[in-house]
């Protein structure tokens, strides 16, 4: 079915006191003014109209695991221009009971194929459904302090891929950082994200070869520049005070994109 044809439904009713309870768990939805509440809660329900959300090895989805998700999902779009077709290139939602052993398979610079086991807690597919664990989206009711969210994690990466590829860099309004054309917008903020990246892999590296403490952010963001993105993102939505003194240049860069181009 077209998705313009979905959107025309009407948007499925959140029942307050459900709507409540979700703000209650996770804190950090809760932290907004009440326009942004109600903007939440509209996106919510257009994201539950649209998507289908799929239990994996027997999991029950009820409407407490999809609501917990959706309003999280949401939270990057709050601002953003376009709200919800920045995850139109997909339908399913799976979630898994706990984390999942996920097989992969990579090729060196030599040729030869590399077999190997990953244990993720989510995953974002090309143009293709999001996976989570229903155990990491909990956890993300009491893990603000440390910047942890998986579900904002998955759904950035969501984010950065409608660029074409998974680099970091989202795709970017007309005129982004006072810049002439796309080119030099996407130059300015890869720029200022690459420094970032820079600094926090070395902080790690510091960290592992010398038992300094380790930074702030999940190290996982080291991976790539893409995962740094999708990190940073968590704690940029999550503790924005805590990611204020920790990546001041990247707070005025994700400002710009996720605020500043108000919907």
């Amino acid at each position: 079915m077209f998705r313009w044809l979905r959107r025309l439904r009407p948007l499925p009713a959140i029942p307050d006191a459900a709507w409540q309870a979700t703000l209650a768990r996770y804190a950090f939805l809760n932290d907004r003014t009440s326009a942004e509440r109600e903007r939440l809660r509209t996106l919510t329900a257009g994201f539950l109209g649209e998507k289908e959300f799929h239990g994996a090895h027997g999991f029950a989805i009820t409407d407490e695991v999809a609501l917990a998700i959706a309003a999280q999902a949401v939270l990057p779009l709050l601002h953003l221009r376009g709200g919800l077709s920045w995850y139109d290139d997909f339908v399913g939602v799976v979630v898994h009971p706990s984390e999942v052993v996920a097989q992969r398979k990579t090729t060196d610079t030599a040729g030869v194929v590399h077999e190997y086991e990953e244990v993720v807690a989510g995953e974002a597919m090309d143009r293709g459904p999001v996976m989570l664990s229903w155990q990491d989206v909990l956890a993300s009711s009491i893990t603000s302090d440390t910047g942890y969210n998986v579900v904002i994690h998955e759904f950035a990466h969501k984010i950065d891929m409608r660029s074409g590829v998974a680099d970091g860099c989202p795709p970017l309004p007309a005129g982004f950082a006072g810049k002439a054309n796309a080119r030099q917008s996407r130059a300015a903020w890869l720029d200022t994200l690459q420094s970032a990246y820079d600094g926090f892999r070395e902080q790690i590296i510091v960290a592992e070869r010398f038992g300094r403490e380790p930074p702030w952010l999940d190290a996982y963001g080291a991976e790539s520049i893409s995962e740094f993105f999708a990190v940073a993102c968590e704690a940029y939505f999550v503790n924005r005070a805590r990611f204020a003194d920790e990546f001041p240049t990247l707070l005025a860069l994700f400002d710009e994109f996720f605020v500043a181009g108000r919907a």
